[in-house]
Protein backbone atom coordinates (compact mmCIF):
# COMPACT_ATOMS: atom_id res chain seq x y z
CA UNK A 1 0.00 0.00 0.00
CA UNK A 2 1.46 3.29 -1.05
CA UNK A 3 0.16 7.18 -0.26
CA UNK A 4 0.94 9.05 -2.78
CA UNK A 5 3.75 11.57 -1.54
CA UNK A 6 2.48 15.51 -2.50
CA UNK A 7 2.24 19.27 -1.54
CA UNK A 8 5.40 20.60 -1.60
CA UNK A 9 6.36 23.86 -0.59
CA UNK A 10 8.95 25.99 -3.01
CA UNK A 11 9.72 29.48 -0.24
CA UNK A 12 11.26 28.56 3.02
CA UNK A 13 8.67 26.19 5.09
CA UNK A 14 7.99 26.99 9.08
CA UNK A 15 7.26 24.44 11.19
CA UNK A 16 3.00 25.06 11.38
CA UNK A 17 0.52 23.64 14.39
CA UNK A 18 -0.92 20.06 12.41
CA UNK A 19 -2.16 17.48 14.09
CA UNK A 20 -0.29 14.01 13.70
CA UNK A 21 -3.60 12.76 11.36
CA UNK A 22 -0.94 11.68 8.89
CA UNK A 23 1.43 9.60 10.52
CA UNK A 24 -1.85 7.91 12.54
CA UNK A 25 -3.57 7.22 9.12
CA UNK A 26 -0.24 5.52 8.23
CA UNK A 27 -0.53 2.90 11.04
CA UNK A 28 -3.71 2.48 10.28
CA UNK A 29 -3.25 1.67 6.56
CA UNK A 30 -0.86 -0.42 6.61
CA UNK A 31 -0.54 -3.72 4.50
CA UNK A 32 1.58 -6.79 5.70
CA UNK A 33 4.71 -6.86 4.23
CA UNK A 34 4.79 -3.49 2.73
CA UNK A 35 6.33 -0.43 3.90
CA UNK A 36 4.12 2.67 4.32
CA UNK A 37 4.65 6.06 2.64
CA UNK A 38 3.18 9.40 4.15
CA UNK A 39 2.31 11.75 2.66
CA UNK A 40 4.27 15.16 3.13
CA UNK A 41 3.30 17.42 5.93
CA UNK A 42 3.78 19.17 9.30
CA UNK A 43 3.21 18.52 13.03
CA UNK A 44 3.97 20.48 16.02
CA UNK A 45 7.68 20.76 16.28
CA UNK A 46 7.92 19.52 19.80
CA UNK A 47 5.54 16.02 19.03
CA UNK A 48 8.15 14.67 16.53
CA UNK A 49 11.71 14.29 17.31
CA UNK A 50 13.73 14.20 20.94
CA UNK A 51 16.75 12.71 22.47
CA UNK A 52 18.43 9.61 20.96
CA UNK A 53 21.48 7.23 21.26
CA UNK A 54 22.76 5.03 18.33
CA UNK A 55 25.73 3.36 16.73
CA UNK A 56 27.38 4.26 14.27
CA UNK A 57 29.96 1.69 11.73
CA UNK A 58 32.84 2.82 13.57
CA UNK A 59 31.59 1.84 16.53
CA UNK A 60 31.15 5.39 18.02
CA UNK A 61 28.17 6.36 19.86
CA UNK A 62 26.50 9.36 17.82
CA UNK A 63 23.52 11.36 19.98
CA UNK A 64 21.03 13.82 18.52
CA UNK A 65 23.52 16.38 20.24
CA UNK A 66 25.62 16.11 18.16
CA UNK A 67 23.74 17.18 15.02
CA UNK A 68 22.75 20.18 16.37
CA UNK A 69 24.15 23.39 15.10
CA UNK A 70 23.10 21.78 11.31
CA UNK A 71 19.71 20.46 9.61
CA UNK A 72 19.06 16.94 8.56
CA UNK A 73 17.21 14.36 7.56
CA UNK A 74 16.02 10.80 9.48
CA UNK A 75 14.86 8.01 7.84
CA UNK A 76 14.12 4.77 8.87
CA UNK A 77 14.12 1.35 7.34
CA UNK A 78 16.35 -2.13 7.28
CA UNK A 79 18.71 -3.79 4.90
CA UNK A 80 16.58 -6.37 3.61
CA UNK A 81 13.99 -3.79 2.58
CA UNK A 82 13.26 -5.24 -1.05
CA UNK A 83 12.41 -1.82 -2.68
CA UNK A 84 11.19 0.85 -0.90
CA UNK A 85 14.71 1.61 1.64
CA UNK A 86 16.86 1.38 -1.53
CA UNK A 87 14.61 3.50 -3.63
CA UNK A 88 14.25 6.07 -0.96
CA UNK A 89 17.72 6.98 -0.14
CA UNK A 90 18.70 6.58 -3.86
CA UNK A 91 16.20 9.78 -4.10
CA UNK A 92 18.01 11.26 -0.97
CA UNK A 93 21.50 10.72 -2.19
CA UNK A 94 20.45 12.35 -5.43
CA UNK A 95 18.98 15.48 -3.65
CA UNK A 96 22.42 15.87 -1.54
CA UNK A 97 24.47 15.28 -4.60
CA UNK A 98 23.08 18.43 -6.23
CA UNK A 99 23.99 20.86 -2.84
CA UNK A 100 28.04 19.55 -2.59
CA UNK A 101 29.16 22.14 -0.57
CA UNK A 102 26.40 21.59 2.43
CA UNK A 103 26.79 19.64 5.60
CA UNK A 104 24.02 18.39 5.47
CA UNK A 105 23.58 14.58 6.84
CA UNK A 106 20.82 12.23 6.83
CA UNK A 107 20.75 9.56 8.72
CA UNK A 108 19.19 5.30 8.09
CA UNK A 109 18.04 4.15 11.56
CA UNK A 110 17.15 0.56 11.43
CA UNK A 111 13.81 -0.75 12.25
CA UNK A 112 15.15 -4.09 12.48
CA UNK A 113 18.52 -4.41 15.47
CA UNK A 114 18.15 -7.77 15.01
CA UNK A 115 20.22 -8.50 11.91
CA UNK A 116 21.02 -4.90 11.60
CA UNK A 117 24.31 -4.54 13.08
CA UNK A 118 26.09 -0.53 13.19
CA UNK A 119 28.95 -2.74 10.45
CA UNK A 120 25.76 -3.67 8.61
CA UNK A 121 24.03 -0.52 8.15
CA UNK A 122 27.38 0.99 7.69
CA UNK A 123 28.15 -1.27 4.91
CA UNK A 124 24.87 -0.68 3.24
CA UNK A 125 24.88 2.86 2.96
CA UNK A 126 28.48 3.16 1.53
CA UNK A 127 26.56 2.65 -1.96
CA UNK A 128 24.82 5.87 -1.56
CA UNK A 129 26.00 9.80 -0.75
CA UNK A 130 28.28 9.59 2.21
CA UNK A 131 26.82 12.18 4.20
CA UNK A 132 24.25 9.37 4.46
CA UNK A 133 25.03 7.52 7.55
CA UNK A 134 24.03 3.90 9.06
CA UNK A 135 22.86 3.50 12.88
CA UNK A 136 21.84 0.92 14.73
CA UNK A 137 21.63 0.18 18.55
CA UNK A 138 19.54 -2.24 20.87
CA UNK A 139 16.20 -3.02 21.20
CA UNK A 140 15.46 -0.40 23.27
CA UNK A 141 17.61 2.26 21.47
CA UNK A 142 15.90 1.43 18.35
CA UNK A 143 12.16 1.17 20.28
CA UNK A 144 13.41 4.32 22.26
CA UNK A 145 13.77 7.06 18.55
CA UNK A 146 10.86 5.07 16.70
CA UNK A 147 8.78 6.35 19.54
CA UNK A 148 9.69 9.83 19.26
CA UNK A 149 9.61 9.79 15.76
CA UNK A 150 6.40 8.24 15.96
CA UNK A 151 7.33 5.14 13.37
CA UNK A 152 5.64 2.28 12.87
CA UNK A 153 7.40 -0.95 12.36
CA UNK A 154 6.32 -4.73 12.80
CA UNK A 155 8.14 -7.69 12.16
CA UNK A 156 6.84 -9.98 10.02
CA UNK A 157 5.90 -13.69 10.14
CA UNK A 158 9.36 -15.67 9.42
CA UNK A 159 8.88 -17.69 5.77
CA UNK A 160 9.19 -21.14 5.00
CA UNK A 161 13.34 -20.22 4.71
CA UNK A 162 13.29 -18.74 8.42
CA UNK A 163 13.32 -14.99 6.95
CA UNK A 164 11.35 -12.52 7.68
CA UNK A 165 10.53 -8.78 6.13
CA UNK A 166 9.93 -5.87 8.42
CA UNK A 167 6.69 -3.64 8.06
CA UNK A 168 7.45 -0.24 8.71
CA UNK A 169 6.26 3.29 7.82
CA UNK A 170 8.25 4.99 5.48
CA UNK A 171 9.18 8.79 5.98
CA UNK A 172 11.81 11.09 5.31
CA UNK A 173 11.54 13.54 8.34
CA UNK A 174 13.64 16.87 7.73
CA UNK A 175 14.80 18.47 10.96
CA UNK A 176 16.04 21.86 11.81
CA UNK A 177 19.34 23.06 13.24
CA UNK A 178 17.65 22.93 16.43
CA UNK A 179 16.81 19.55 16.03
CA UNK A 180 13.06 20.32 16.21
CA UNK A 181 11.12 18.78 13.51
CA UNK A 182 9.91 20.90 10.06
CA UNK A 183 8.20 18.58 7.49
CA UNK A 184 8.48 15.65 6.10
CA UNK A 185 10.67 15.83 3.15
CA UNK A 186 8.48 15.22 -0.44
CA UNK A 187 11.24 13.70 -2.56
CA UNK A 188 8.61 12.85 -5.31
CA UNK A 189 9.81 16.55 -6.92
CA UNK A 190 12.69 17.48 -8.85
CA UNK A 191 15.54 16.94 -7.36
CA UNK A 192 16.74 20.45 -7.65
CA UNK A 193 13.92 21.76 -6.33
CA UNK A 194 14.63 19.09 -2.73
CA UNK A 195 18.05 20.78 -2.71
CA UNK A 196 16.87 24.22 -3.18
CA UNK A 197 14.65 23.65 -0.45
CA UNK A 198 17.06 21.92 1.66
CA UNK A 199 20.08 24.94 1.12
CA UNK A 200 17.37 27.40 2.29
CA UNK A 201 18.02 26.10 6.23
CA UNK A 202 21.71 27.23 5.95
Amino acid sequence: MRLTRSNANKARPRPSARSLAVIVAVVALFGAGVAIVATPGRSPPDLIGGPFTLTAADGKTLTDADLKGRPFLVYFGYTHCPDVCPTTLAEISDALRRMPDKPIRALFVTVDPERDTPAAMGDYVSSFDPRIIGLSGSPEEIAAIEKGYRVYARKGPPRADGDYSMDHSSVVYLMDKNGAFVETLNLERPRDEVAKELAAYF
